[in-house]
C-alpha cells in the first residue's frame, strides 16, 4: 500500500541500472501497481511504499534508473541527488541484473564508495541459466564485501530472505571490500595532493583525493578556491598531471571501473551465455537496420492499428446495444418528468455511453504497447528514431517521452527528463502533445466508421486510423527542426542504448498495463465526461417552450418538398430547439470561423466544449446531435453524424470534413492537464501559452486546408 512515510522512518532507496526490473521488484516488495517496461525510461519520478521489517517499518523509494552517479539527464539527477545527496539514506538496495552483471557492478563500485549501506539484489538469475550461465553468490559477495540476495521478483523468490538482510545491515558500520587498480600516474598524483594537504594541516583520505582529482564535478575545487586557495591549486596541478597522459580522469576512473568489473565477472560468471545474444543479434540485424527495420516498424504499426478498429467491432457494438438498452428502460420510468427524463436519457446515460463506447479500442491498444515493450522491441524502435530524429536535433531518447505521450501527453511530458540536456528537453517537451493520446481515439474511430469504412471497406479504415497516429509524428519532427535551430538552438547529443534482450511479455505486466489505462479512461469518464455532459446536457436542453416548438413546425411546413423528403418533422423541431439553445448559440456566434473548415454550429460547439479535455467531444456530440425522440429504436452516434444536413438539407459531414475533424483533433492541444504538466515542467507559463498557441493555429489551418482540398478534389 502506498503512502506518505514520516521523516523519522528508516530510509531505503531502491537503485539500479535502466530495464534490471528495479520497478518489478519494488511491486512485489510494496505491493504497489508501477508501470513494468522492457526499455529505458520507465521510471521517471520517485515512488515510495512502506516496508515491514522484523525490526519496524522502513520507507522504500524507487528512482530512475541509473548507469552512474555523474548524472546526465533530469530524471538521473533526481536519483543522484537522492542517493548521494544530503538526504539521510540508511541504505541502499541496488538492483543488478545477472545479465548485464559487468555494466551494473560499475553503478554498485561508486555506491558502495559512496559510503552507504549497500545490499545487492541480483535480478534475472533464471535467465542466465535457461541459457547455460550460473552466477556464484557467494563468490560475488565476497568480491564486494556486501550481502548478496538473488531475487525473482515476479515469481516472489528470494523477496523473504531480502528483506531480512536489509533488516539485518541497518545501522551497522558500511564496509566494503572494494579494489579498483588505477594507473601508476593516478597513485603518485594521490600520494602527492595527500602529502601538500597534510603539510596544510588538512587530513585527506585516498578515497577523497582520487575523487579530486578524478572528478571534473567534484566539490572540493569549489569549496576551496573561496577558503583555501592554495589547496584549490594544488587539486587543479594534480588534474594537469593526470591528463598529460592523454586521458581524463574521468576517462581513467571509468577504464578502471569497468576492469574491475570485468575482472569480478570472470570470477563469479561460471559459463557465458551466447546462444540467445547470437539469436537476438541476428534479428537485430533486421529490425535495426535503416531500411528493414524501419518497413518492419511500420508494418507493425499498421497491424496495431488494423486491429483496433477490426477486433472492437463487436465489443464496441454490444456496448452500444446495452447502452441503448439501458436508455430504454430509463426512459418509460421518468415519462412523468420530461426535464428529469432528457437529463438522464440524453444527458448522462446517451453522454456517458458515447464514450464508453470505445473502451475496447483503448483496450486493444494498451494491450499492443504492453506486449511489444515487454518484448523489449520499443528499445530497438528508439534506436530507429535515432536516425530519424537526429536531422532536427534529437536523439533516439526522445522516442520514450513521445512513445508514452500516445498513451497520454501527461506521462509523456514527464518522461522528456530523460533528456540528456535543458534545451533538448524543452523541445521534446513542446512537441509531445503532437502524439496521438487515447483521448483523440474515439474521433478518429468515429469518423473513420462512419465515412471511412463504409466507403472504402476495413483495411482502408486501418489504414486512415493508423494516417492519423502518424500525423502527430509527421508533424512533430519539422517542429522539433524549427524549435532546435530557431527558437531553443539546442545541439544533438549522441544517443546511447543498450539493447536489452528479447523475452516473453510477463502476462501480469502486460495485463495491469491494460487495467490502468481503461481504469484511468474509466475514472476520467466518470469525472470529466459525467460533469461537463450534464453541463453540456443543460446548455443544450434549455431555453425551450411550446410557443417555440410551435414556431418550428409552421417554420418545417415552409421548407421546400426536397429538404422535408431528407428531413422528418421531429428531427428538424429537435435541431431548432438545440440551436436556438445557450450552447447552440455560442456555437453559432462563432460558427463563421469554422465554415472554411467545413464545421456547423454543432462541431464548432463540440470542438469548443472539448477544449478543456478532448475526452468529452464524443459524449458531447452525442447529446448535440441527439434527437429526443427514437420510437424506440437504438440508434448510433455515427449513423446521426451522417444524417446531420446543413439548413438547406445538405449532407453536414463529408469525407473532406470527417478528415478535417480527425486532422483538427491530432494537432490541437485540447487538454488543460496538458498545459498544466508543460507548466509544471518548465516552471513558467510562457511555454504552456506558447503550446496552446502554435498547436491551435496550426491544427486550425491545417483543417481548412484539407478540407478545402478535399472539396475542389470532389471527395464529397
Amino acid at each position: 500500500m502506498m503512502s506518505s512515510a514520516p521523516a523519522t522512518l528508516p530510509f531505503v532507496v531502491l537503485v539500479g541500472n535502466p530495464n534490471s526490473g528495479k520497478t518489478s521488484l519494488f511491486n512485489a516488495l510494496t505491493g504497489s501497481a508501477q508501470k513494468v517496461g522492457n526499455y529505458p525510461g520507465v521510471t521517471v519520478e520517485t515512488s515510495s511504499g512502506n516496508l515491514k521489517l522484523g525490526s519496524g517499518t522502513v520507507q522504500l523509494m524507487d528512482v530512475p534508473g541509473l548507469y552512474s552517479l555523474r548524472p546526465v539527464s533530469a530524471d538521473e539527477r533526481i536519483a543522484v541527488d537522492i542517493v548521494s545527496g544530503s538526504s539521510k539514506v540508511d541504505a541502499v538496495v541496488a538492483v543488478l541484473d545477472a545479465t548485464s552483471i559487468e555494466r551494473g557492478l560499475v553503478l554498485v563500485s561508486e555506491l558502495l564508495e559512496a559510503e552507504r549501506q549497500v545490499v545487492v539484489a541480483l535480478t534475472h538469475t533464471d535467465v542466465v541459466r535457461s541459457e547455460g550461465g550460473e552466477v556464484d553468490v557467494p563468490a560475488l559477495e565476497a568480491a564486494l564485501g556486501c550481502p548478496v540476495v538473488e531475487v525473482i521478483a515476479f515469481q516472489r523468490k528470494g523477496l523473504e530472505e531480502l528483506l531480512q538482510t536489509l533488516d539485518s545491515v541497518l545501522g551497522k558500520p558500511v564496509s566494503t571490500g572494494l579494489n579498483l587498480v588505477y594507473p601508476q600516474i593516478v597513485s603518485a598524483a594521490i600520494a602527492s595532493l595527500q602529502e601538500r594537504f597534510a603539510m596544510a594541516g588538512v587530513d585527506l583520505s585516498s578515497s577523497e583525493a582520487r575523487h579530486a582529482i578524478l572528478d571534473e564535478d567534484s566539490v572540493f575545487l569549489q569549496q576551496l578556491s573561496v577558503d583555501r586557495p592554495e589547496l584549490a591549486v594544488a587539486i587543479q596541478e594534480a588534474r594537469d598531471g593526470v591528463s598529460e597522459g592523454g586521458s581524463s580522469g574521468r576517462m581513467l576512473d571509468v577504464q578502471a571501473r569497468y576492469a574491475w568489473a570485468s575482472h569480478v565477472r570472470s570470477k563469479v560468471l561460471t559459463k557465458s551465455p551466447v546462444v540467445s545474444r547470437r539469436a537476438s543479434d541476428v534479428i537485430d540485424r533486421y529490425l535495426t537496420h535503416r531500411f528493414t527495420g524501419l518497413i518492419a516498424f511500420v508494418a507493425i504499426m499498421f497491424v496495431v492499428f488494423q486491429s483496433i478498429y477490426t477486433l472492437a467491432g463487436p465489443l464496441t457494438d454490444a456496448i452500444e446495444s446495452a447502452v441503448g438498452w439501458l436508455q430504454g428502460v430509463v426512459s418509460p420510468w421518468l415519462a412523468s418528468a420530461p426535464h428529469f427524463q432528457s437529463l438522464m436519457v440524453d444527458g448522462l446515460i446517451g453522454g456517458v455511453g458515447a464514450a464508453l463506447v470505445f473502451i475496447p479500442q483503448i483496450a486493444i491498444l494498451f494491450l499492443w504497447i504492453a506486449l511489444l515493450e515487454g518484448t523489449g522491441y520499443f528499445a530497438r524502435a528508439a534506436f530507429l528514431m535515432d536516425r530519424l530524429f537526429g536531422w532536427c536535433g534529437l536523439n533516439g531518447r526522445a522516442f520514450i517521452p513521445l512513445l508514452s505521450s500516445f498513451a497520454c501527453a501527461v506521462p509523456g511530458i514527464m518522461s522528456a527528463r530523460v533528456m540528456p540536456d535543458e534545451r533538448s528537453r524543452l523541445a521534446t517537451v513542446l512537441i509531445a502533445p503532437l502524439m496521438s493520446c487515447s483521448a483523440r481515439l474515439p474521433v478518429y474511430v468515429l469518423m473513420v466508421s462512419a465515412f471511412i469504412e463504409p466507403r472504402y471497406g476495413p483495411v482502408w479504415a486501418g489504414v486512415a486510423l493508423f494516417g492519423m497516429h502518424a500525423v502527430g509524428l509527421a508533424v512533430a519532427i519539422p517542429i522539433a527542426l524549427l524549435l532546435n535551430r530557431r527558437i531553443l538552438r539546442a545541439t544533438k547529443v549522441p544517443f546511447i542504448l543498450e539493447m536489452p534482450r528479447y523475452q516473453w511479455p510477463r502476462w501480469r505486466d502486460v495485463w495491469l498495463t491494460v487495467y490502468s489505462r481503461v481504469r484511468s479512461f474509466l475514472q476520467t469518464a466518470g469525472s470529466i465526461i459525467v460533469a461537463l455532459s450534464v453541463v453540456i446536457w443543460a446548455l443544450t436542453y434549455f431555453p425551450r417552450s411550446d410557443a417555440s416548438d410551435a414556431i418550428y413546425a409552421g417554420d418545417y411546413q415552409g421548407l421546400s418538398t426536397s429538404v422535408r423528403d431528407r428531413v422528418s418533422e421531429e428531427a428538424y423541431i429537435g435541431q431548432r430547439r438545440i440551436a436556438d439553445s445557450y450552447l447552440g448559440r455560442m456555437g453559432r456566434t462563432l460558427e463563421p470561423v469554422f465554415v472554411p473548415a467545413g464545421y456547423d454550429w454543432r462541431l464548432t460547439t463540440a470542438l469548443i466544449a472539448a477544449f478543456p479535455a478532448r475526452e468529452v467531444v464524443v459524449s458531447a456530440m452525442g447529446i448535440l446531435f441527439g434527437v429526443e425522440s427514437d420510437g424506440g429504436e437504438e440508434v448510433k452516434l455515427r449513423d446521426r453524424v451522417r444524417e446531420a444536413t446543413w439548413p438547406d438539407g445538405r449532407p453536414l459531414v463529408t469525407l473532406p470534413t470527417a478528415v478535417s475533424l480527425m486532422v483538427f483533433f491530432a494537432l490541437c492541444c485540447q487538454c488543460m492537464a496538458t498545459l498544466a504538466a508543460i507548466r509544471r515542467e518548465t516552471n513558467s507559463w510562457k511555454w504552456p501559452l506558447f503550446a496552446f498557441s502554435y498547436m491551435t493555429l496550426m491544427a486550425y489551418a491545417a483543417a481548412v486546408i484539407v478540407y478545402q482540398a478535399g472539396t475542389a478534389l470532389g471527395w464529397s
